[in-house]
């Protein structure tokens, strides 16, 4: 290592050597054009001495120069001319005297026809005058030396390119290098953690999946203590896949195994062995392999395996992936072909489990699959505790009520949580982040950044009021919907309104909860039309929520008498393409949807005309506050029939969920609601942000 550092700092380098070497050619080559001739600027010079007499032998020099000598009276006219055009010569002439050699003059020309053309009138006068007349000698001079150089230094030239790009090429510019490196190109990307010393995270450092670690954990153990297992005749598993929503923590968990493992640990990501080479990601995947091999016993991690693994053979008429597949082949090879892998542990992470291949995902390839879920509300509180403690705290801050407040939240997500919250306190001079630093930041990061210049005109602003009202109302009269905690009409983010539930953390739902989350949805609309007899754009975002909600009960969960107990959906995606019912179930489909939406729309207007007056007195004092909390609703309302908790659990139990309104954005998350799998659940519930606009 400390060689590889005096390299690095060592000043010598080859290339100083070819710049010495370009610049004494490119000095030599002046000195000899430069000679020891001095060169006047205009024939007219050269004419005028020539007509005194002052010259002589005169050569004409590959019909381009004039090379002549002055004779003695010349040389002492121009010592003792102050013209200016003669200083030039005259400089030359003291320079020649000091060094004691011969003084030639040179004179460029242009037409060397049109300069002999006037040499010879001028030497017909000077016959006519009786002077000496001037002879031109015509001369080829050859200059060897340029001539070689004109030839060999292109030839120099494209050999140093030529041994700099090979030098790069070869990895001779140090890995990753702008060379490419082609001759590298088949060998493996991975970085690798030698005995856990280039990573300080620990199982101590994941908060929460417990029992992901403890599948984990075992992995370890045994690459520590496998005398332990083989003893009683197991064998170590080959892989284990790691399955969960972006955020979970799938990669730190990888982190913590390259730390606690202390054996070689190989990581990259699946998009490495991509290449626009052909052979490339399955020549990556053997050198990959032959390096394990070699340090083993060892763990492989790749994330993103997706990048690689999807299916192989589907949609082949829509531009299907070849070289994907060749890649994807060579993996399965390595992982559990003709020839064993014994000491080498496959580790591997994606959030598209529905979207491998089969043969990958089979026992002896990855013998375990790990399902690292969104974290519940126990999980969420060990989360906040690790990352709080970088955080300047007020000393009675409740983890717990944090925990409470950020359902749906993953570990990444909690993460930016606490530094959002640090941020807020430190734009607000404060010496500690605040427990209501940490609201602000929930605020911001589900409803978006408060927008207090936003223009809004007062009907715009009214109608907002009723609506966001018109979905507490609902949510409040209603047994299974969830029920409100603050609702605001300051604009956030694309939002102009939003309104915070208060969910439950349910691992399944049923038929009526679902249909009171359709009611309170459609609650804003609902209160739009009572109220001003006219409806606006701003339910974008509610339609798009009961809408998906109506077709995945009719479609996936089976929840409608008329279809039955049937459910289409497919995990594998095997119909992107093609509906796997007929045309006339499709039409049953758009019915039955379309009408479990119109019955609880309708369900929301009775209710709300029932209530039209506490909805309008709720709208006003939305108006006049613009944040409004749940103590508002006790007062206007009374306390939910529905609730059976005391009314300290009751105050405590401010878990968020938003729904926002007329352009509004909305943190579906805060929902999650686990089902039969987890891409019907989000189907059902929304998980992913949307946003709405008005018209």
């Amino acid at each position: 290592m400390a060689d590889n550092q005096n390299k690095k700092k060592s000043p010598f380098s080859i290339y100083w050597i070819y710049a010495v070497i370009a610049v004494a050619i490119i000095g030599f080559q002046l000195f000899m054009s430069s000679g020891s001739s001095a060169t006047i600027k205009s024939e007219d010079t050269f004419i005028e001495l020539a007509k005194e007499g002052y010259i002589s032998e005169v050569a004409l020099v590959n019909r381009v120069r004039v090379d002549f000598t002055l004779t003695t009276e010349g040389k002492d006219f121009i010592k003792a001319s102050e013209l200016s055009k003669y200083k030039g010569m005259k400089d030359a002439l003291n320079r020649g005297n000091r060094m004691g050699g011969k003084q030639e003059f040179s004179v460029k020309i242009l037409d060397a026809g049109a300069f002999t053309t006037e040499v010879k009138e001028m030497n017909k006068e000077l016959e006519a005058a009786g002077k000496n007349t001037v002879q031109v000698t015509p001369e080829e001079e050859i200059n060897y030396i340029s001539n070689i150089l004109g030839f060999l230094l292109p030839i120099a030239i494209l050999i140093v390119i030529w041994l700099f790009v090979m030098r790069r090429m070869t990895g001779g510019g140090g890995a990753g290098g702008a060379g490419g490196q082609i001759f590298n190109i088949g060998k493996s990307k991975a970085k690798v953690y030698e005995n856990g010393k280039t990573t300080n995270v620990t199982f101590n450092d994941v908060a929460g999946l417990e029992g992901a670690k403890e599948e984990i954990e075992e992995i370890v153990e045994f690459l520590k203590n496998s005398k332990k297992y083989t003893e009683l005749g197991a064998k170590i598993p080959k892989g284990a896949l790691l399955v969960g929503p972006p955020g979970t923590g799938k990669t730190l968990l990888a982190k913590a195994v390259a730390g606690e493992a202390k054996v070689p640990f190989f990581s990259l990501s699946g998009s490495d062995f991509v290449e626009m080479f052909v052979g490339v990601g399955a020549s990556r995947v053997r050198d990959l392999f032959k390096q394990a091999k070699e340090k083993s016993p060892s763990i492989i991690f790749i994330d993103e395996i997706d990048a690689i693994g999807r299916a192989r053979g589907k949609n082949n008429g829509f531009g299907s992936n070849d070289e994907r597949e060749n890649t994807l082949n060579q993996l399965l090879t390595e992982m559990d072909g003709f020839g064993t892998n014994s000491g080498v542990i496959i580790l591997a992470a994606t959030n598209r489990a529905d979207v491998l291949d089969k043969a990958l995902t089979r026992a002896g390839r990855f013998d375990r699959q790990i399902f690292v879920d969104m974290p519940d509300i126990n999980e969420r509180k060990e989360i906040f505790a690790v990352h709080l403690k970088p955080l300047k705290l007020q000393q009675d801050m409740d983890i717990e009520f944090l925990s409470r407040q950020t359902p749906g939240f993953s570990g990444a997500d909690i993460a930016n949580l606490c530094n959002e919250a640090a941020l807020i306190a430190a734009r607000h001079n404060k010496k500690f982040v605040e427990k209501q630093d940490f609201l602000d930041a929930v605020d911001r990061i589900v409803g978006g950044l408060e927008k207090k210049n936003k223009i809004i005109t007062p009907e715009e602003k009214r109608s907002i009021a009723f609506h966001e009202a018109g979905h507490a109302t609902i949510s409040w009269m209603l047994q299974y919907a969830n029920p409100l905690v603050k609702v605001t009409i300051v604009p956030r983010g694309r939002s102009l309104g939003a309104a915070w539930y208060l969910p439950e953390e349910r691992s399944i739902t049923t038929t009526e909860q679902i249909l009171d989350d359709m009611c309170a949805a459609l609650g804003g609309r609902a209160a739009e039309e009572i109220t001003f007899g006219k409806i606006s754009t701003g339910a974008l975002s509610d339609l798009e929520k009961v809408t998906k909600q109506a077709y995945a009960m009719v479609s996936i969960y089976g929840l409608n008498d008329k279809i039955g107990n049937i459910s289409f959906y497919d995990a594998q995606g095997n119909n992107q393409f093609t509906k796997p019912y007929s045309d006339d179930t499709a039409r049953v489909i758009d019915e039955e949807s379309s009408n479990l939406i119109e019955t609880q729309y309708q369900r929301a207007i009775k209710i709300l005309r029932e209530n039209e007056d506490k909805l309008i007195l709720l709208a006003e004092k939305l108006l006049e506050k613009e944040v409004i909390f749940k103590e508002d609703l006790v007062a206007i309302f009374g306390e939910r029939q529905w609730d059976k908790k005391t009314v300290e659990e009751k105050v405590d139990d401010a878990e968020i969920v938003t729904e926002t309104t007329t352009a509004e954005t909305t943190n579906e998350n805060a929902t999650t609601e686990n089902g039969t799998s987890e891409e019907s659940s989000s189907e059902m519930d929304n998980t992913s942000n949307e946003t709405s606009e008005g018209a």
